[in-house]
């Protein structure tokens, strides 16, 4: 009896799930999986249940409610300046992960390259080899993770048909700036590639940097489709309302493979969402304080523990390397962690392409480690003072 087809194999279970299985368990801090521990304005979630009393309780169209369309579009212009037809350059979808999913499978042939920036969120891996698609990855390396654009251009095959983007990059926090971003265009354009960009964090954005889409750039509003959701930038990431913006014929291929996974999303969520992206800027910049502080807690503790902690420029997210503290190997620190120090975090290494797995090459994330700080203050404080026991006991 065959138990499994060529397109899972390899795959497993995701990290996020054994990692959060283990915080459960043991009853550690989970600083590994990227969800807030407080809910997003009570406007929103008022507007949902409003919504379920009203009675949207029912399948919603495939492509999203019109007025959550209209908001998105809205959104693109307020934002972005973008332009972008609400009827057919716009889809709802039940998270990122299913429009990063359906654009793939609706996109990408069995053969076809996609680049990717590596280290990738892990479903980027599944999404590709279920298309039937190659990944090409393109290594960013710490400290600083920037783009090498050689090595994105030396990726270019004649087989390469899309560029698979993430900025704000989860797990590094790089921000692509406007130099690394033309250059992205540049190749994009002269080699008639189609770029999928997952901009998830676009709102979490710190310093004073700005996120910047690619679909601006000259040339590239006809051949990305973006796309970004909910759940990060209202601290409602259980509701999984995401959604695509970009050309009808790409948002078109996008809908008709989504249409045969999830076919609708939330239907009392969206008209809430829709509400939720009419906030004002003092939301979005309240946002930003609180994850600057909460970012700044971490990173000024970890280093004063001794990791050696890259700060990122975005996200949930801060990288930090465990050498310092004695360790070489980031699987079996995080594997441990739970259970001596009570903290979950994710190690770098399932970020990056498998074959370095199995000695085909050193994998760039071995001593690297990731953690959350979309946590409370007194919650980052605590997994903190659990860690500066732990190295204190590691250390003697």
């Amino acid at each position: 009896m065959k138990t499994s087809s060529s397109r899972v194999a390899g795959l497993g279970t995701t990290i996020f799930a054994e990692m959060s299985a283990l915080a459960l368990r043991t009853g550690a801090i989970n600083l590994g999986q990227g969800f807030p521990d407080t809910d997003g304005p009570i406007s929103i979630i008022d507007a949902a249940a409003d919504a379920m009393r009203q009675g949207h309780n029912q399948y919603a169209p495939g492509i999203g409610i019109p007025v959550l369309r209209q908001a998105i579009a809205a959104h693109q212009s307020r934002w972005y300046g973008l332009q972008v037809d609400p009827d057919t350059e716009v889809a709802v979808t039940t998270g990122a992960t299913e429009a990063i999913a359906a654009a793939l499978l609706g996109l990408v042939d069995p053969g076809d390259e996609v680049i990717v920036l590596e280290p990738y969120y892990d479903s980027y891996v599944a999404c590709i080899q279920l298309a039937g698609g190659v990944r090409r990855p393109v290594t960013l390396r710490a400290p600083d993770f920037r783009l090498p654009v050689d090595e994105l251009r030396a990726a270019v095959t004649p087989r390469t048909t899309a560029i698979l983007l993430n900025s704000p990059h989860n797990p590094t926090g790089m921000v692509l700036n406007t130099p690394e971003l033309a250059a992205i265009a540049t190749l994009a354009i002269e080699h008639d590639l189609t770029v999928i960009s997952d901009e998830v964090y676009e709102h979490l954005v710190f310093d004073g940097l700005v996120h910047t889409p690619i679909s601006t750039l000259p040339g590239m509003a006809e051949r990305t489709l973006t796309i970004s959701s909910s759940g990060k930038t209202f601290s409602l990431t259980g509701w999984k309302i995401g959604w695509a913006t970009g050309p009808a014929e790409l948002v078109r291929a996008m809908m008709t493979a989504k249409q045969f996974m999830t076919y609708t999303s939330g239907a009392p969520f969206q008209p809430a969402i829709a509400h939720a992206l009419g906030l004002g800027s003092d939301y979005f910049s309240g946002l930003n304080r609180s994850l600057t502080d909460q970012r700044n807690v971490l990173c000024a503790g970890l280093s004063d523990i001794g990791f050696d902690v890259f700060v990122p420029e975005g996200t949930y997210f801060v990288t930090t390397d465990i050498r310092p503290l004695g360790f070489d190997d980031g699987m079996e620190f995080c594997q441990l962690l739970p259970e001596r120090a009570g903290v979950v975090a994710i190690p770098h290494e399932v970020f990056y392409d498998p074959s370095r797995a199995s000695g085909q090459a050193t994998n760039p994330g071995k001593t690297l480690v990731r953690w959350a700080f979309c946590k409370r203050q007194e919650v980052l404080l605590e997994a903190l003072d659990r860690l500066k026991v732990f190295a204190h006991r590691s250390q003697r």
